[in-house]
């Protein structure tokens, strides 16, 4: 974001207004031809369900005026108005272009939405703003609106002690579902997980969470020692409960993990641990799910039914990808997955050598190192898109500090694919212009690195699902200064029994090969839950689909009842609003099922 001339700066607000009547106006009219006039020749729209019940990218007047006609007579909006308690219009420069950034709020016919606009401002024309982009949400459900705020339940049955429970009798026996079959089941209660349980509480949806682990925060506190997050803490806070001030800008894992836990019982959520998912089969006639839940050290089970169920286990997988190395089961040393791995003490005097360049196989190595390991090398299979943790990979994150949380949610979220790509080539050239010795000095220590496959950088790896990149946090100096070797795959030949043989005939001894090979995708997981009908049902889960959104995640799969969460923390905060508010349209009977859906066209293939 940069400034512009502040003199301009009070003018924003009326050109903002005023551009919204007009926009209003068309939308009580429904007249699609106008709306769709007012968007710039390389203009975009995107919707979360507010006109569509999916989640949908439109560009061009052509096709944003379809699919206005298309949604206008269905979802009847009307009632644009500067939205209440946001931010006020501001004139700013992004991506060199001079724009006017507002808010608004809407109704449809199911409830409130909320809308985030950029609009193009031409000096020459300035009373006529065209939109670059916009983003149209649905914030809330009619009638099922979330209970916080003035809506807060009073607590009165308790500070009036009308009844023989206080409040932890009543949350210890809801918790047990005794009496009753959940709503929604969730396999997984990491932070997307829980994120999405209570917001689905908060809309009155009785929500089960069941989690392998044995306590909440596991799959964070398991992990390896040294894991911290590698985006800052002013980007990460959870829905109704951010994390203190006082919290440090790079968050450990093990503070991370107490705060789940904390967040379960400040939510009020009803989570079972040392519960895993033993199966489940649909019902079509019903419309409900059987699930098969093996539950404490016996592996005693429990049958439930629900008309929803959600895979929480995460983006990334839970089954480990096992690289095919040559030899390597000839090898008489230690074998262990990343996944596997918690701390290095035990290693130290050891020899060994870390599979991947990954964030995982980087920190892995260093911890190794740190820990006084005789010999640490990563071997490198490909080049690895690196990046400095500052001013680099920050860079990302950095418009979190432009102002409230939720606002620069719909802000980033309203960025479509192409437009996002134009802004990571260019952040990705200044992350290489920064990083430039670093980088120089890498490549000279035989550690090779790119910019991805079309040079927009790291985050556009990780939201493609690709993997292979390395956020700075101090191995990369270990590679440079010589601490942490390097070993390209191919001048290896093969493992044997004492370490790796490389093709010129010299072994390097091992004693301890760490696979920091990643994990596989995640239908492979709901693959081993669910069975390969359901799995090959789904397809690939994360990366872009044909309308630039994430496939199969936070919306609507191709099994009804069936829904898929995961994401960083500010995924699950900003989507789980949204998958949320679906689940309870379609337990209320408004969630169109699918031969209902409005026929919005579609005119691009897969992106």
């Amino acid at each position: 974001m940069t400034a512009v001339d502040p003199a301009l700066a009070p003018n924003a607000g009326a050109i903002f207004r005023s551009w919204l009547a007009r926009f209003a106006a068309a939308l009580e009219k429904r007249d699609a031809e106008t709306l769709a006039g007012m968007f710039g020749a390389d203009g975009y729209w995107k919707d979360y369900l507010s006109f569509s019940w999916e989640h949908r990218t439109f560009s061009g007047p052509s096709e944003i005026r379809d699919a206005f006609a298309a949604s206008l007579p269905i979802f009847r909006p009307r009632a644009a108005r500067e939205a209440i308690g946001r931010s006020a219009p501001k004139l700013l420069r992004r991506s060199a272009k001079k724009v006017i950034e507002g808010f608004f709020d809407f109704d449809v016919e199911m409830g409130r939405g909320t809308a985030f606009v950029r609009l193009l401002h031409d000096e020459l024309s300035p009373d006529d703003p065209k939109i670059w982009l916009m983003l149209t949400s649905l914030q809330e459900l009619r009638g099922f609106e979330e209970k916080i705020g003035a809506r807060r339940p009073s607590g009165d049955e308790y500070a009036m002690n009308t009844t023989p429970n206080n409040w932890q009798d009543d949350f210890e026996a809801r918790r047990l579902f005794a009496d009753r079959d959940p709503e929604v089941i969730i396999v997984g209660a990491g932070h997307a997980g829980l994120i999405l349980a209570a917001r689905l509480r908060q809309m009155g949806v009785d929500t089960l969470v069941v989690e392998k682990n044995s306590r909440i925060g596991d799959v964070w506190r398991n992990r390896y020692h040294s894991l911290t997050l590698h985006n800052e803490s002013t980007a990460n806070h959870m829905p109704y409960m951010p994390f203190p001030e006082t919290w440090p800008v790079w968050l450990p894992k093990d503070q991370l993990a107490g705060w789940l836990e904390a967040y379960a019982q400040a939510m009020e959520l009803n989570v079972w641990t040392e519960t895993s998912l033993a199966g489940a089969s649909f019902d079509e006639a019903s419309g409900t799910w059987s699930v098969d839940l093996r539950q404490g050290m016996d592996g005693s089970g429990r049958r439930l039914r629900c008309r929803h169920l959600v895979i929480a286990t995460g983006v990334s997988g839970s089954v480990p990808n096992i690289a095919d190395i040559p030899g390597l089961s000839d090898f008489n040393g230690e074998v262990r997955h990343s996944g596997e791995y918690t701390r290095g003490a035990a290693y130290a005097g050891k020899r060994a050598l870390v599979i991947g360049t990954g964030n995982s196989a980087h920190d892995v190595a260093q911890d190794l190192h740190v820990n006084g390991a005789a010999q640490v090398a990563l071997y490198q299979r490909s080049p690895t898109c690196v990046v400095s943790l500052v001013p680099s990979a920050a860079m990302v994150f950095k418009i979190y500090s432009e102002g409230p949380v939720d606002e620069i949610d719909l802000l980033t979220s309203a960025i479509p694919f192409p437009v996002l790509e134009d802004t990571y080539k260019f952040m990705t050239k200044r992350a290489g212009d920064a990083d430039k010795e670093m980088l120089d000095a890498l490549n000279k220590a035989g550690f090779e690195t790119y910019f991805g496959r079309d040079g927009t950088g790291f985050h556009m790896m990780y939201l493609r699902g690709e993997g292979g990149y390395y956020i700075n946090v101090g191995c990369s100096d270990l590679i440079i200064e010589g601490k942490v070797g390097v070993v390209q795959a191919r001048d290896a030949d093969r493992f044997v029994a004492e370490g790796l043989r490389m093709k010129d005939g010299t072994i390097v001894p091992l004693d301890l090969v760490v696979l920091a090979t990643g994990f596989r995708n995640m239908q492979e997981g709901i693959r081993q839950m669910l069975g390969d009908e359901i799995a090959d049902a789904l397809g690939p889960v994360w990366g872009f689909d044909q309308d630039y959104q994430m496939r199969n995640m936070w919306r609507r799969t191709a099994r009804d009842g069936l829904w898929l969460m995961g994401g960083a923390l500010i995924d699950a905060r900003l989507y789980s609003r949204f998958l949320a508010i679906e689940i309870k349209a379609s337990l209320e009977g408004l969630l169109p099922d699918r031969a209902s859906m409005p026929i919005i066209p579609r005119t691009r293939g897969d992106s």
